[in-house]
């Protein structure tokens, strides 16, 4: 094993944490100790937040690793990774910090161990500034499949800011050699799907999102089948999730209710990220071209 850690800039590009995140992966998986700083630099509470001391631990974890400066507000760490051992595994953020993030971090790493693994984590599933659970299981998983690597993701409860509470559940295989994956343009029919969801609020919020989303979809000469669901998570919310397919998912789109924001303008930023992505003709959603770096590396 290299005994000097490779240097990695957390503030470079947006200066956020997929940077660690990755860093930190790509570490565990070649085996080489990192030293990270400048974390977060371009948030606006920089340094490591729990969403993010739970991935730095949790690979710490899954790979038997050493890590100095894993604590609240720490702007430096480094890493030290041993072997990544497949197995069963469960964490716990404690917050609405996002549980897809940790997964997100914890998927290649588990995905080129010697078996398959089974992981739990709890926290917010859909919550702001990340890819809620749906994109994991309905675009990120279906895509990393056609690279080889069978996983599956499954939302056994929902967590919603700010009491989290959720549960991600995600199987890997595990052992499973890469395939090359071509994603220059969208190819075929377009077809949307999604979900207008509500929780511990009237229905007819849900119904109206929908209605907006599909009208919408329509007039731009998409139609759309969207479901209304309603999910019992701890806080009140709403959440609208669509996804773009054409031979398979090109990308997915979401928004989520905040208190004094009509139904209808939920829908809207959703409907107007598709939109967007429809018109520029690409082979995938940016979110999953920033999430297709590693494994494509690999």
């Amino acid at each position: 094993m290299t005994t000097r850690p490779i240097q990695i800039d957390g503030g470079q590009g947006e200066g956020g944490g997929q940077v660690l995140r990755m860093g930190l992966a790509m570490a565990a998986i070649r085996g080489t100790p990192v030293e990270v700083h400048s974390i977060r630099a371009g948030r606006r509470r920089p340094g490591l937040q729990p969403q993010h001391l739970a991935a730095v631990r949790a690979l710490a974890r899954v790979c038997h690793g050493r890590v100095e400066g894993d604590a609240p507000g720490s702007m430096w760490l480094s890493f030290w990774p041993g072997t990544p051992t497949p197995g069963e595994y469960r964490f716990d953020i404690g917050t609405a910090g996002s549980a897809t993030l940790v997964v997100q971090a914890l998927l290649p790493v588990l995905a080129t161990a010697g078996g398959p693994s089974r992981v739990s984590v709890r926290g917010g599933t859909h919550v702001p500034w990340s890819p809620p659970a749906d994109y994991m299981r309905e675009v990120l998983c279906p895509v990393l499949g056609a690279m080889g690597l069978d996983v599956r993701c499954e939302t056994s409860a929902w967590g919603l800011y700010p009491a989290g509470g959720g549960e991600l559940l995600v199987e890997i295989a595990g052992s499973t050699p890469l395939r090359p994956l071509s994603r220059l343009r969208s190819a075929g029919p377009l077809r949307v799907r999604g979900l207008s969801v509500v929780s511990r609020l009237s229905p007819e919020i849900a119904e109206r999102q929908r209605d907006r989303a599909a009208r919408r979809l329509q007039a731009a000469g998409l139609a759309a089948d969207i479901a209304v669901r309603d999910v019992a998570a701890r806080d009140p919310g709403t959440f609208v999730w669509l996804v773009v397919e054409a031979e398979g998912p090109l990308g997915g789109f979401s928004a989520l209710g905040r208190r004094g924001v009509p139904a209808e303008q939920v829908a809207d930023e959703a409907v107007d990220a598709l939109l967007e992505f429809v018109r520029a003709d690409a082979g995938c959603d940016p979110h999953l071209a920033d999430q297709l770096i590693l494994p494509m590396a690999l």
